[in-house]
């Protein structure tokens, strides 16, 4: 008996509904805890996967209250190794504690991807913690395998104070001393177990006024590279590039590069006007736009990176600058510092003025900003803002906020999955 051909889709409706249905790329936060008025895991995780877009947090510590919160909720969680703790998880048995403790209580329950060991231990010091980092990261990778726990990656997140240079690009490096005797053994290393090299690219530390669109993510004349020949045409781009480049010249120019902190602070100092709601705004929802994107950089096409904005919310425990304080893409009420499409289209709220940032409670980021021998021309920002010193619990950058009107608002992307399904539908119905 003769059977009917199955209707088929026009390629160029095809291609219209993979145009319109873009894919999304891991948006992460980090989640910090220095503040006497968050709200308690339990409900950050409820909000987090009831009405936010993010699929992924960043601890600063293996906190057990914030990893229990988040067992089924099919949200990943990066734990951290405390920069203190180093040295003894060179050991084998101390290793097999460690992740008896920390790890197999809650595990898989609890999805958790990526153990951080340490938190940019090569800008911190001392040299005792640096020289016990990659094998540290060794045999705490082997004690997750002799458990079962392989599917769990290790890798150490670095402030971009580890390059030499990053202006021009092509001209950028890792420093002296950390590249052979730390990085290229931690290359190798993530390069053997399929995990991504962290890094926390922050170009509101390379902020003047004179190059303020260039960090923003806002029309400007670009930077010429006459090494490559390319004009970037914003400061993250670059960065990004600088750190490829710096791990090509070691050999290991296929390694992913994962963003482990990233942000802009909407409240500072009044030194500090750059730090301000409108500018946080443009940041994240620029880097929200460059990441979904799947561009890459000018260097690494196509490349996607999983990317942990800093902050969740604003901590009132940090310090000493207004800046630290005010990283957050919400309040401890859940409320959001600016709009940038973070929240399901169902829950964005209706938009209101954008006042003036403040202290307003907890935020996540880490200690004083201590950064300024390497603030400079070709390093144009080191650490995360406000990391605390080595052994300490450090607090952690988060991101989103929310921009129900931008082109990445979930409401445009529900829109178009809903226009090209209908069009599906009708081809199916008369093709």
């Amino acid at each position: 008996m003769p059977t009917s051909k199955p209707p088929s889709l026009h390629p160029f409706l095809l291609l219209l509904v993979l145009v319109l249905v873009p894919a999304t790329n891991a948006i992460g936060v980090n989640y910090g805890t220095l503040g006497d008025n968050l709200p308690p895991p339990s409900e950050v995780a409820h909000f987090l996967k009831t009405r936010t877009i993010i699929d992924r947090i960043r601890i600063f510590d293996v906190n057990t209250d914030i990893i229990k919160a988040f067992a089924n909720t099919n949200i990943l969680v990066s734990v951290t190794v405390p920069n203190g703790d180093i040295p003894s998880l060179t050991d084998a048995r101390n290793a097999r504690r460690w992740v008896d403790t920390n790890i197999k209580p809650f595990y898989p329950a609890t999805k958790i991807n990526y153990i951080c060991v340490g938190t940019e231990v090569l800008h911190w010091g001392p040299q005792n913690l640096i020289d016990n980092l990659v094998p540290a990261m060794k045999v705490l990778h082997s004690a997750l395998v002799k458990e079962g726990f392989d599917e769990i990656k290790i890798s150490s997140p670095h402030s971009l104070g580890i390059l030499l240079s990053s202006d021009p690009p092509s001209n950028a490096s890792f420093r002296p001393g950390w590249d052979v005797g730390s990085l290229a053994p931690m290359l190798e290393f993530l390069k053997e177990t399929k995990s991504g090299f962290m890094v926390n690219p922050y170009t509101y530390f390379g902020y003047s006024p004179a190059n303020a669109n260039f960090c923003l993510f806002k029309p400007n004349p670009g930077l010429f590279d006459k090494g490559t020949g390319i004009t970037y045409t914003n400061q993250f781009d670059q960065l990004m590039d600088a750190v490829h480049v710096s791990m090509k010249k070691l050999g290991y120019p296929d390694v992913e590069i994962v963003v482990a902190e990233t942000g802009w602070p909407s409240g500072g100092d009044p030194a500090n006007v750059h730090a301000n709601p409108t500018n946080a705004a443009a940041y994240i929802s620029g880097l929200m736009k460059k990441v979904n994107s799947g561009e890459g950089t000018p260097l690494m096409p196509k490349r996607k990176f999983e990317t942990y904005i800093f902050a969740l919310f604003n901590e009132n425990l940090k310090g000493p600058s207004l800046d630290e304080k005010n990283f957050g893409l919400f309040r401890p009420d859940f409320t959001q510092v600016y709009n940038v499409g973070i929240m399901h289209a169902s829950q964005a709220p209706s938009p209101s003025p954008i006042a003036s940032a403040t202290a307003d409670g907890p935020s996540s980021s880490g200690g004083p900003f201590d950064d300024a021998p390497f603030f400079n021309k070709t390093t144009p920002f080191t650490s995360s803002p406000g990391q605390a010193p080595p052994g300490s619990i450090a607090a952690g950058p988060t991101v989103n906020a929310n921009v129900r009107d931008s082109s990445l608002g979930t409401t445009n992307l529900n829109f178009a999955a809903r226009f090209a399904a209908m069009i599906i539908l009708v081809m199916t119905l008369f093709v």
